[in-house]
């Protein structure tokens, strides 16, 4: 969604709960499903993602989202997350259309792009870091950015942005689109 600046501190958050769980996750979830980089290979090629909802997209403008094998790993450390993010800056009566944990694996890189699905202009993208550290570049419109763990943030995801892990661990967020009624 387009907001009035590339980045958008949205304040911290306790995601304690939530890093444990995903820590703990078997190497295996991460290929469970792979339908964010297969729908969006040339930007996501370099990362591996655990989702929890997702949105049909060939319905749209039609909204349908429904829960995937991720829902079942994170959902009782998510939800409380997301709930209070939306409770603190949003209009009440949403809908989530896609929530995930997403990983930047060592030395990677996420190409710089703007995201295109119209279902993009209508959801506020928000990250919340769960694993990072200052070897992650995150570029937004020109700018550089280090989000740091236990933080929200929105993003402008119309605008140009990418991200560089130089580091050799590996770099885990929470991403979840929230639309509004």
């Amino acid at each position: 969604m387009r907001i009035d600046t590339a980045l958008r501190n949205l304040g911290a958050v306790d995601m304690t709960a939530l890093k444990a769980a995903v820590l703990a996750t078997p190497p295996e979830a991460w290929f469970e499903d792979t339908i964010r980089q297969d729908t969006y290979s040339d930007v996501h090629q370099n990362t591996r993602s655990i989702i929890m909802v997702f949105i049909d997209t060939s319905v749209w403008p039609s909204i349908r989202v429904g829960k995937r094998k991720g829902w079942d790993y994170f959902a009782d450390q998510a939800r409380p997350i997301i709930e209070t993010l939306v409770s603190r800056h949003y209009k009440p009566g949403g809908v989530i259309i896609r929530a995930m944990i997403a990983n930047l694996l060592p030395g990677a890189r996420i190409a710089p792009h703007i995201d295109t699905d119209p279902s993009f202009a209508i959801g506020h993208r928000i990250h919340v870091p769960l694993v990072t550290n200052p070897l992650v570049d995150f570029f937004i419109a020109g700018s550089l950015y280090h989000l740091q763990e236990g933080m929200a943030y929105e993003i402008n995801n119309l605008e140009m942005h990418g991200v560089h892990n130089r580091s050799q661990q590996e770099r885990l967020h929470l991403i979840f689109d929230y639309v509004e009624q």
